[in-house]
């Protein structure tokens, strides 16, 4: 049997360690909640600039934008978004499974790209691989701006209308609903999926009279689409990472709860042998005394 002060001992160890997990999940739900406000807030103004992007496009004649471009792919540049810390479940594990296949394709296709990381976990990952990256990021966390992403996006532009990348795309946990998330490989650049997704059900056909012109204006409102797709992109990163977070601190919670019962009943099992022990050494002795 076990000892009765090491299982006090373990007990009080385990009720710690449900008390820092509860907390965990407290705070991970807090920043679920606000992290899924602006999310939600994003989605929407993405989803409406990239809705404007499109039809000006569509009717801006044989004005057109670099960004919108389709060409042979020579070079791509994959991003991937993970977490600074742990304790996420298998959040983490899920983007690098997808990441790590859109390598190897890439490998396999003998296609040249450059792997840019966001995130400690997906860094250390890829360096215990031996995966050679362009550009790490550790500054993002549970609070992305869109001042952070705006100068990794606006980078991406000029390597893209320079011709030195044909193509964009990131690797992250997609939130789309907080029972539902999907880590995905999504292009970014060119822009000109944007068009075929959101013309697609569209209404009638609206005429535009641009002013000043056409060429203008999509020069300013494509590149702010592709800023929207990105931002949106570390946003869903980081309400999933949440989300992830709270399941598995509640689930490490629950777990320490029913360890704790499991210690509970072998301490009063032990206890109660004990007992039964003292009480026929006893009566053994007084039989012996006779």
């Amino acid at each position: 049997m076990a000892n009765l002060r090491s299982l006090v001992k373990r007990r009080k160890a385990v009720r710690n360690i449900r008390k820092i997990t509860k907390t965990m999940e407290l705070i991970a739900t807090a920043r679920f909640k606000k992290a899924f406000d602006r999310a939600s807030e994003a989605a929407a103004y993405t989803k409406k600039i990239a809705e404007l992007a499109a039809d000006l496009s569509q009717n801006a004649g044989e004005v057109s934008h670099p960004l919108l471009a389709t060409r042979p792919v020579k070079k791509s540049l994959l991003l991937v978004l993970t977490s600074n810390r742990g304790l996420c479940g298998g959040y983490n594990g899920s983007i690098l499974r997808e990441a790590n296949g859109e390598i190897r394709r890439l490998t396999a296709a003998a296609a040249p790209f450059d792997l840019e990381v966001s995130g400690k976990r997906g860094q250390a990952f890829f360096k215990f691989q031996r995966v050679p990256r362009s550009r790490e990021y550790s500054h993002f966390e549970d609070k992305p701006t869109f001042e952070q992403v705006d100068a990794v996006a606006g980078r991406y532009i000029d390597l893209f209308i320079t011709g030195q990348i044909d193509e964009v795309k990131v690797a992250y946990m997609r939130f789309v609903s907080a029972a539902r998330q999907e880590a995905v490989v999504e292009t970014l650049l060119p822009l000109g999926s944007v068009g075929a997704t959101t013309s697609a059900g569209a209404g009638p056909r609206v005429e535009y009279e641009f002013i000043p012109s056409a060429a203008e204006i999509l020069g300013e409102l494509v590149p702010a689409a592709f800023k929207a797709r990105l931002f949106k992109c570390f946003l869903d990163a980081a309400v999933s990472e949440q989300i992830a977070r709270r399941v598995a601190m509640k689930a490490a919670t629950e777990n320490a709860g029913d360890l704790i019962k499991d210690i509970t009943r072998l301490y009063n099992r032990t206890r109660q042998a004990n007992i039964t022990k003292e009480i026929s050494e006893l009566i053994a002795g007084s039989e012996a005394l006779k």
